[in-house]
């Protein structure tokens, strides 16, 4: 395999669009992608993020022998927030969340011990309109958020509530992979999340994690979590309101707070989205573009679309958090 550094790469860099690399492959993509390895992620940690476009990505397969080409090893999801489809070991459809709702900004697997180093994304089918998967730089965010907010967040980290039910997002057996709830009560056990049984099969957890990371290779100070993103002001009003009346305060599918249980209040939910967008890329997806992102050092978001949209999503390279120099230490109770 040959190996080129991220120089050569001609990448295209424009304001408020994702970096880009424009190719014309000498045959199969698969082979492409592998004579340039290296050199592709070596882009990837230059800048953060990288669309590649003219690959001609068209099914599963093909889509998840680039992944491999890409990544040593794939990872399986853990404690998703919603179902996926899985077409192959480590290669799966995009999260299933109604498509006139924006999935705001967050970095994969924030909320886990160990989480992907990479996401990978190739677009199959592109919509009609939006559906854009954009990202923003985390260190950039970070830095312009107010000095106390993220002092506070630093100290205190950020606090994950999920109550699982068999009718929004994942049901506990999907999210851990397992319809035993002693296999449940070990994972939980051994990956810090609190729980507690409810009624009808239900159940409730609680994770602390850092806000705040260090990028595990350069040590850069990251602004790292799903705060905004799994937070009850983050959904459309009429979905929050409906969600309140039928599961309460308490019962939410999932929603988040300050890492010592203190709610989140609208007003800061509102300020970390609108950094957020100044600090967003974006670029239409076409067919058969691949996407491939840092996702210690760069968020990604989904914007709502029109029309069919199949965007196939791979995770790997993955880190520990321990490996992150965490804020706050991670337990359960």
């Amino acid at each position: 395999m040959s190996s080129f550094p991220a120089s050569l790469l001609d990448v295209e860099r424009q304001p408020g669009r994702p970096p880009m690399l424009r190719v014309e492959p000498d045959g199969d993509a698969t082979s492409w992608v592998a004579e340039h390895r290296d050199a592709l992620r070596a882009a990837v940690a230059e800048h953060g993020s990288l669309l590649v476009r003219g690959l001609g990505l068209g099914d599963a397969p093909g889509a998840g022998t680039v992944f491999r080409r890409l990544a040593d090893d794939l990872l399986s999801e853990q404690e998703p927030f919603a179902p996926r489809r899985k077409y192959a070991d480590g290669v799966y459809s995009s999260t299933k969340w109604p498509p006139n709702q924006q999935m705001c900004m967050h970095h994969e697997l924030s909320y886990t011990l160990t989480f992907p180093g990479l996401m990978m994304f190739a677009c199959l089918t592109a919509p009609a309109e939006g559906g854009a998967t954009a990202v923003a730089d985390a260190a950039a965010v970070l830095d312009a958020l107010p000095a106390q907010l993220v002092a506070k967040f630093e100290r205190e980290g950020w606090l994950l509530t999920r109550s699982y039910n068999d009718e929004i997002g994942a049901s506990w057996a999907e999210a851990f992979g397992t319809d035993n709830p002693k296999e449940v009560e070990r994972y939980c056990h051994a990956n810090a999340i609190d729980f507690a049984w409810q009624k009808d099969n239900g159940l409730r957890t609680r994770q602390r994690r850092s806000a705040v990371v260090r990028h595990p290779v350069t040590g850069r100070r990251c602004w790292f979590n799903q705060v905004a993103f799994l937070n009850e002001w983050t959904m459309d009003p009429d979905v929050h309101e409906f969600m309140v009346d039928e599961y309460g305060e308490d019962g939410l599918p999932f929603n988040t707070r300050f890492g010592n249980g203190e709610p989140i209040g609208e007003d800061i939910v509102q300020l970390l989205n609108e950094v957020y967008e100044k600090h967003t890329a974006r670029e239409p997806w076409q067919a058969g573009d691949l996407l491939l992102v840092d996702n210690v050092r760069t968020a990604h978001s989904r914007e709502p679309f029109e029309g069919p949209r199949e965007v196939l999503v791979a995770m790997a390279d993955g880190v520990r958090l321990a490996d992150c120099s965490p804020t706050v230490e991670v337990t359960a109770r």
